[in-house]
């Protein structure tokens, strides 16, 4: 893989005797990502660069006189090298399957990154095309639900063929890219802990409701067709529709091996959190099955996958908040989140 240094001072005077203060996350400039990173890649001269998104990486927006591009750059704190070469080998993958995916662009040299030595320590920088269409607004249509759910089970028919290279060792060493409950539950919990240390009635029913989801989940085994490469996070927020209806699905960052029946929960956990109508939800469901139907089993899991989904999202945003802001982690922000977690669990969770 390509690998560069990012540098914005340009006098040697600036030269630091020692080394830099320690930072947990730095903004890149633009104007260099043009220079140092894009540089690399075969397309049309560049005619702006900006940062467009800062989320769980930070996505700039890249103008030339002909097209648009997205550069995405990871967060240290967030992503592997072993990370990122996964999820970029599966949308090559899927992309070269005929999937409807965002796909990385490859640079002169062939490889699908580039990394970045930020002042944090290695960032890896991914081009891709910009995603024909735009994000639904408001609902997705009963059309496009439909269509995003058949999309969905295409994604996992073909991800039981998914081998990255080196395939054992990635399996062995990459803990995030096995949507484990070990994973999504045991390490949320860790993170979440922590927090409530001053409410014990609140951890302890946290507690036990990841001790019930895991008994319930007991029933699903790790095999293919069940088990398969996940896209981790399909929600409308992640596709763009063309005014034909066309879909392009990214935005891959929490891709891994899991049950595809956690993909599913992961787009009804979106889907209540955002008041998404009962029909739209159930026009993507039956979609799906138009492609693949589910066992009697996965079906019977959607419920505690769901509010796995749901942990498994607290504990991320709790992660992205030494980015972003602690200050939004307060008593509030953990009843609103408990106030949810029971509400999925509870006989009526799908009707609100």
């Amino acid at each position: 893989m390509i690998d560069v240094i990012i540098s914005t001072s340009r006098n040697p005077r600036h030269a630091r005797s020692k080394p830099a203060f320690p930072v947990v996350y730095s903004t890149l400039s633009p104007q260099a990502l043009v220079e140092q990173v894009l540089s690399n890649y075969s397309i049309e001269p560049i005619t702006n660069c900006l940062l467009w998104n800062r989320g769980l990486s930070d996505v700039y927006l890249v103008e030339t006189e002909q097209e648009y591009y997205v550069l995405r750059v990871s967060h240290h704190h967030w992503r592997s090298r072993l990370d990122i070469e996964f999820e970029l080998e599966l949308l090559d993958f899927l992309y070269q399957n005929s999937l409807p995916v965002a796909y990385p662009l490859r640079t002169r040299a062939d490889d699908l990154f580039v990394t970045v030595e930020a002042l944090e320590g290695d960032r890896y920088a991914a081009l891709f095309p910009y995603a024909k269409g735009t994000v639904p607004l408001g609902d997705l249509t009963i059309a496009q639900s439909e269509i995003f759910g058949r999309s969905l089970a295409k994604l996992h028919q073909i991800g039981t063929k998914f081998r990255p290279s080196h395939h054992s060792l990635i399996l062995e060493k990459l803990t995030n890219k096995t949507l484990s409950l070990e994973y999504l539950l045991d390490h949320s919990l860790t993170t979440i802990a922590p927090f409530l240390e001053e409410r014990p009635e609140d951890l302890k029913y946290l507690r036990d409701n990841i001790t019930q989801i895991k008994a319930e989940l007991k029933i699903l085994p790790r095999q293919s067709p069940l088990w398969t490469a996940c896209w981790g996070d399909p929600h409308s927020g992640n596709i763009h529709f063309t005014e034909d209806n066309q879909i392009t699905l990214f935005d891959f960052d929490q891709c891994g091996y899991g049950w595809r029946a956690f993909d599913i929960a992961k787009f009804l956990q979106v889907s209540l959190r955002a008041g998404m109508n009962r029909k739209i939800r159930d026009a993507f469901f039956e979609g799906y099955q138009t492609v693949q139907k589910l066992t009697s089993e996965e079906e019977d899991c959607l419920q505690a996958l769901t509010q796995t989904a749901h942990i498994w999202a607290w504990a991320i945003n709790i992660n992205a908040s030494v980015i972003h802001c602690w200050s939004r982690l307060d008593y509030r922000y953990f009843s609103k989140r408990l106030e949810t977690l029971k509400r999925l669990n509870s006989p009526d969770w799908q009707l609100f």
